[in-house]
């Protein structure tokens, strides 16, 4: 039943433009070049020479037996690389020229890639072709570009932010996440629930445990994904960068705000001031945090010998760790404080002149009495073995 509802699901997820806007053809010398097609605007033909080193047209192999189609572009004063996700309702033709512009503002070398059943590239659309898609495309910049994940920053939009969340699960030290216009999950897009089911897709309220910086960018008026789901995505993140909130802006038009580009270079400039020395030292506040909170809970729950001093032995005192009651003497097996036979501190008596620990019985001159004058306690007032009560201090305290 719930494969049934994710397929019925990725029918309303998956737009892919038909015919495709482009296509992709072998040069002589094998390789690979892209041709516009009929469907594609004048505005949108790709217009790039046989010549041009700064951009590669690729085909990619994916684990579900796909080949996809990627777009690598090169910025020769890049220091970091930024790969791109788009929405449900795009493919490489029509973003091509958005991919210059980002490649050229923000400095960056910039790999944008279709989902399988996309543009040029084969198989159908899913969400599971999606999270094969991006590993296929993340193992290739390794690989093929050298491109570790200190240096890369995954860019999501709508869509696209389920794979990109997917895949930045997988990879804890990448040097960001930018998450454009995205969704909680699939089914949140439809109807306001508050709870996952099990045939929900791009369940991504459920992966924003990365300790990466997450920019969040969203229009106030979002018709398809109500801004919530990116305000939502930016209070769960660990490390939430400033987000932008662009007023007016609807679901495809972000780009075309001035605050947009602006935001986003001084996220890019950012990221790069981040250098090795100040990531490990956030990794070493993280790893000091869980170790504080999970010794904390040991501390609970398993001291043998700090437990029983803690706890005071007068049932009427409300004060578990009492400075008047209790004292912390060294147990030479753990070195905790140990509950021994006197761990208890107890103020002198002015009437009966007891000792500091262990008062003397006025009726049996013993200083070791196992009678009811020893440890019973009420209210901090001394009992002795005539039945009797000393008389108390302010507040039932004792004086002396």
């Amino acid at each position: 039943m719930g494969c049934m509802f994710s397929h019925l699901a990725a029918k309303f997820a998956f737009f892919p433009p038909s015919p495709p806007t482009y296509g992709v053809k072998k040069r002589e010398d094998g390789k690979l070049t892209v041709v516009s097609t009929t469907a594609a605007p004048p505005s949108m033909a790709i217009s790039c020479s046989d010549d041009d080193n700064s951009f590669d047209v690729l085909m990619i192999d994916t684990k579900r037996g796909n080949k996809i189609v990627a777009f690598y572009l090169r910025n020769p004063y890049a220091r970091l690389t930024l790969l791109y996700s788009h929405g449900n309702a795009a493919d490489l033709g029509q973003l091509y020229d958005l991919f210059v512009q980002l490649k050229v503002n923000l400095r960056v070398n910039l790999m944008g890639y279709d989902y399988s059943g996309y543009g040029a590239s084969t198989g159908k659309p899913s969400e599971s072709n999606t999270y094969s898609d991006i590993e296929a495309v993340y193992e290739c910049l390794q690989t093929q570009y050298g491109v570790s994940q200190e240096d890369l920053i995954l860019y999501g939009q709508s869509v696209g932010s389920g794979p990109t969340l997917h895949l930045a699960a997988k990879l804890p030290r990448l040097r960001g996440v930018v998450l454009h216009s995205a969704i909680l999950s699939g089914l949140r897009v439809l109807c306001h629930v508050n709870f996952t089911f099990c045939f929900d897709i791009y369940k991504n309220i459920n992966k924003t445990e990365g300790e990466m910086p997450v920019l969040v960018i969203h229009g106030t008026e979002d018709d398809v994904v109500n801004w919530l789901h990116g305000d939502g995505l930016w209070k769960m993140a660990k490390d939430p960068y400033d987000p932008l909130w662009i007023k007016g802006g609807g679901h495809c038009n972000l780009e075309l705000y001035p605050d947009y580009i602006r935001h986003l270079c001084k996220f890019i400039q950012e990221m790069e001031n981040i250098t090795t020395e100040i990531r490990l030292k956030k990794i070493r506040q993280t790893l000091k945090l869980h170790k504080r909170s999970s010794s904390t809970s040991v501390s609970t729950s398993s001291m043998c010998c700090e437990i029983k001093c803690c706890q005071p032995k007068f049932p009427k005192c409300s004060i578990p760790k009492c400075s008047t009651c209790c004292w912390w003497p060294k147990c030479p097996a753990c070195f905790r404080p140990n509950c021994g036979y006197c761990c208890c501190f107890r103020p002198k008596c002015l009437k009966c002149s007891c000792c500091c620990r262990r008062p003397k019985c006025p009726k049996c001159s013993c200083s070791k009495c196992s009678g009811s004058c020893c440890c019973c306690m009420p209210c901090l007032q001394w009992r002795w073995c005539g039945g009797g009560e000393h008389s108390s201090g302010i507040n039932g305290k004792h004086e002396g």
